[in-house]
């Protein structure tokens, strides 16, 4: 009797279970779907306020655009501004990949060698602090007035947050984890590329997601200064013609790049580190 009731009651618990993840699921889709549909909401609500507040106040047009002033140079002048946003997003893409290797390589040094973290990483930070538009006039007298000041704009700006977090994420590991490599005769190699490089992995994508937004803003920054193509350049052309929405259309265009770029690399993460990574602090 007793075997008949486990037999019995092995049917309802599986319907129970079916039901419960049923729940679970339904649940789940609908937060994310209300993850998406709420910052949408968002946006389209501010845009409307926008839109009323132009129209409204009787804002003239090169004060502040409507909205639709904006959609409309969007449409009409996007070969202009997509010809722009290539070189922008050539010497963002650069700075990137070269601030990001010089940040690891160095991060590396210092995990392997404390006396050179000790003597090069207040150096890095005293860099760190001179503003980005003292360093673009001091970069261009050196390098001349063509794209390698701008990627190296986008590289200086890129390499500080990485270096940091990659640092920290190359030393974080679990003591245990390192005592149990050293108690099975591991390699200072071994345990760099199987257990150290391992843990940072969730540090350094936290940096290159800031690094693929900040090396736009550095790239657009350094266009600033001597230079007649690139989002910074329409930008300041934009503003002494006193054509807000050309300005607005061009700071949306490299809004929206920047956007794409953090979003890449949030795919590449998601790619690469499929475990639950511990908490980064």
């Amino acid at each position: 009797m007793a075997t008949r009731s486990s037999a019995l009651a092995r049917p309802t618990a599986f319907v129970a279970d079916a039901e419960a993840d049923a729940r679970f699921t339904a649940r789940k889709n609908r937060l994310m779907w209300r993850r998406r549909l709420l910052p949408l909401a968002a946006a389209i609500l501010l845009i409307a306020l926008w839109q009323f507040t132009v129209v409204f106040f009787e804002i003239r047009p090169f004060i502040a655009p409507s909205p639709l002033a904006v959609a409309y140079t969007l449409v009409d002048r996007f070969g202009i501004l997509m010809q722009n946003l290539l070189p922008t997003a050539i010497e963002a893409f650069l700075g990137f990949l070269i601030g990001n290797f010089a940040a690891i390589a160095l991060a590396t040094a210092f995990v392997h060698n404390k006396t050179v973290e000790e003597a090069f990483f207040p150096i890095v930070v005293l860099i760190n602090t001179i503003p980005v538009v003292a360093k673009a006039p001091i970069l261009v007298l050196l390098m001349g007035n063509g794209i390698e000041p701008k990627v190296a704009i986008a590289a200086l700006i890129c390499f500080f947050p990485t270096l940091v977090n990659m640092t920290r994420g190359l030393t974080a590991v679990n003591p245990q984890a390192l005592e149990l490599m050293r108690v099975l005769s591991a390699s200072d190699r071994e345990i760099f590329w199987k257990l150290r490089v391992y843990n940072s992995l969730p540090y350094l994508f936290s940096a290159l997601k800031i690094a693929a937004s900040t090396s736009v803003i550095g790239a657009i920054v350094a266009e600033w200064i001597g230079t007649t193509t690139g989002i910074g350049a329409l930008i300041i052309e934009a503003t002494y013609k006193f054509d807000s929405p050309m300005l607005y259309a061009t700071v949306f265009v490299g809004a929206s790049f920047s956007v794409a770029f953090f979003f890449l690399i949030t795919v590449i993460e998601r790619l690469v580190v499929k475990w639950e990574p511990q908490a980064v602090h």
